[in-house]
């Protein structure tokens, strides 16, 4: 058994349970798995298979009211059962989201009410500080702290030119060389997560987040140091790691702290990222304020201070040129959205009317 604070809960969630309406009639409870809407919650008295209430159904608006891993819940137990329902989620701290897969415009929340993100990238053929950059832009505008872990450095003959062109991409964000096979940077990382949040008393709570075969199953086991994820061998024809992990999950570890692992990301596509990019991209934020116009795109314009710094190669070309991939496609998404919400408000018009029409109709029989 647990109790709430081992859990992650803290006077954020508490203050909201003492406001609630439904005052001691449900108790708080931590999705811990989402599988098809039925969620595995864990509280206090132990773990529930669970499912939404029909009230809590009927308010959800969109895919991202729904309970995601990590999401704190009121629910009414049925203990002899070990199955409860679902009929609150309390307001999030923190979420760490990406648009859907697909043409579909809709926010998926892969974890929510998180403290540290750790962005897992191995150093094989799979790394690449672009991808690093795009997990930064989310992890910021998440709330969470992001910390990046740099994995199978024992594969890697140049992990310490890899190292520094990571930090030079990552802005100040604290970076681990790790091996779960050798153990390197295995004490760190549960060193950063036995730290519990500032003025909370709560355990603190971090998300494993990264491509397909990066390593995460295979570092939460050594960080648990017990296998209880399953593991595969690389795959020798392009030395990427094979995926095992197929639903996000929640880990409240022996030692102190609670760990969100994911399944590997094919796409992160953005979700709301505009100050994302202000603070994964903060340097050219700092030169950006130096240029001669406001308005200034950093392409062509006079006096533009952030070319400038390109051209004596104080800035490198290749960030500059993610800095503006990343706007550009975070203002084509804000353009889908917009399209999205009028096209949402007009069907419920249609349907409106549709409603009056009828009204009327049978009022004149």
């Amino acid at each position: 058994m647990y109790s709430l604070e081992d859990l992650g809960w803290c006077e954020y969630f508490s203050s909201q349970h003492e406001a609630s309406k439904t005052g001691s009639e449900f108790v708080p409870a931590r999705v811990t798995e989402d599988n098809r809407e039925i969620y595995r919650i864990v509280s206090a008295t132990g773990e529930f298979l669970s499912e939404l209430s029909g009230k809590l159904r009927h308010e959800i608006l969109g895919r991202a009211d729904f309970p995601a891993v990590g999401d704190w819940v009121l629910a009414s137990l049925r203990e002899r059962e070990r199955r409860a329902t679902i009929h609150r989620v309390l307001k999030r701290r923190s979420k760490f989201s990406r648009k859907i897969a697909g043409r579909k415009t809709e926010e998926q929340i892969v974890a929510a009410n998180v403290d540290v993100i750790f962005l897992v990238s191995s150093l094989n053929r799979e790394f690449n500080p672009r991808r690093i950059e795009r997990y930064l832009t989310l992890a910021w505008e998440s709330g969470a702290k992001p910390v990046i872990v740099l994995n199978k450095c024992d594969l890697c003959e140049n992990a310490g030119e890899l190292l520094s062109e990571t930090e030079s991409a990552a802005m100040g964000v604290r970076v681990v060389l790790a091996s779960a096979f050798r153990g390197d940077g295995i004490a760190e990382i549960r060193e950063i997560l036995q730290a519990a949040p500032e003025n909370t008393g709560a355990s603190l709570t971090a998300a494993l987040l990264g491509s397909s075969g990066v390593g995460k199953s295979s570092l939460i086991n050594a960080i648990l140091g017990a296998p209880l994820l399953e593991t595969k061998s690389i795959r020798a024809l392009d030395d990427r790691g094979r995926h095992t992990t197929t639903t996000r999950q929640l880990i409240v570890l022996p030692g102190g702290g609670v760990l969100i692992d994911t399944p590997g990301m094919r796409e992160l596509q953005l979700w709301d990222a505009g100050e994302g990019i202000g603070h994964a991209f903060g340097e050219i934020r700092e030169l950006a304020a130096r240029c001669k116009f406001r308005d200034c795109k950093h392409e062509s314009e006079p006096g533009c201070a952030v070319r400038r710094a390109v051209e004596s190669e104080a800035l490198d070309v290749e960030r500059l040129e993610s800095f503006h991939k990343l706007g550009r496609e975070e203002k084509f998404l804000e353009a889908k959205q917009d399209a999205a919400v009028r096209s949402q408000r007009t069907k419920e018009l249609r349907k409106m009317m549709k409603s009056v029409n009828q009204f009327y109709r049978d009022r004149g029989r």
